[in-house]
């Protein structure tokens, strides 16, 4: 820890601080990301309407007077991981759970799966306490519709709290934030009040890389992409010049992400650019490269070569 984030935690007032570290955890696309950009209050995580956008922990943190929360953003924990990234991404999500002040199961409002109830069977294994967050209870037109199904999971399921939430438009946050704070342990700051994640520009340029590749590629083709860093450059006339390589599986899938005449590698890199310009607060020029390699979702050498850990 350096000396300014020394600093900058010192300013905080201790006395009943709390802090701690808090998994939000789910089957895919149930809005976590969502959830964890809104409670920050900075669009950290990337979102897409598609399951399994969320490949990696993202540490998001919200300080305040009253305490710092470090929200774990995880990837869905889901079943049929037939290949080696998916088998992947589900021990890390099972790995984010076991080390946290707090978890948040975050279902969608109405729906309760097998997934859902295999993650519930992993928290109750775990010594930490638990809330439950219905997310998107928005969408949900007949409110009488969610007391039976609340009944029902409470008659079978434990959880500290239950919390309904809009991630998407704001609504219960606060409610849950305070629910979260008070169960979080006394003490000091562990990371500065302006700090938001501890993950660096290089790997949120990659994850917003893929975002665009997420959002713009038609059916399974975003799962047999990722995306690596080659370079990351500030230059004398403070442009950050950001050089990265989409590695795709198989020849036919780099013509699809380069598209008709380089079209549609032209309009990722351009909402890719955009996005880290706003974060980043500086000008950026972004050089997209498209390479094959046979194989990479299977290969463990690979996902560890492109970040992919538990």
């Amino acid at each position: 820890m350096n000396q300014e984030l020394d600093s900058a935690a010192g300013s905080l007032p201790h006395d009943n601080f709390r802090c701690g570290t808090v998994a939000l955890a789910g089957r895919p696309n149930v809005g976590k990301s969502t959830l964890l950009n809104a409670l920050i209050g900075f669009r950290l995580s990337i979102t897409s309407p598609r399951p399994q956008t969320t490949r990696h922990r993202i540490l998001g943190i919200n300080t305040s007077e009253a305490g710092q929360i470090m929200y774990v953003d995880t990837p869905g924990l889901h079943r049929g991981a037939k290949r080696a990234m998916n088998r992947s991404l589900n021990r890390a999500a099972r790995s984010a759970i076991s080390d946290v002040d707090l978890v948040v199961q975050v279902i969608e409002a109405g729906r309760w799966t097998d997934e859902d109830e295999a993650l519930y069977a992993a928290l109750v294994e775990q010594s930490s306490p638990r809330l439950l967050v219905i997310n998107k209870v928005d969408l949900n037109k007949d409110k009488t519709v969610m007391l039976p199904f609340v009944a029902e999971l409470v008659a079978k399921h434990s959880y500290d709290e239950i919390h309904y939430v809009s991630a998407l438009k704001g609504q219960g946050l606060q409610e849950l934030e305070q629910a979260i704070l008070q169960r979080l342990p006394v003490r000091p700051p562990v990371f500065g009040e302006d700090e938001v994640t501890d993950r660096s520009e290089r790997f949120l340029a990659a994850e917003m890389v893929r975002e665009q590749l997420m959002l713009r590629l038609d059916q399974e083709l975003p799962y047999a992409t990722t995306v690596e860093i080659e370079q990351f450059n500030d230059r004398p006339d403070g442009i950050a010049e950001i050089h990265a390589i989409i590695w795709v599986e198989r020849a036919g899938q780099k013509a699809i992400v380069i598209g008709n005449g380089g079209a549609q590698l032209k309009a990722i890199g351009t909402g890719a650019r955009r996005h880290m310009e706003r974060m980043f607060e500086r000008k950026v020029f972004l050089k997209l490269w498209v390479k094959v390699r046979e194989g990479w979702v299977d290969d463990e050498n690979m996902l560890k070569k492109f970040g992919y850990t538990d």
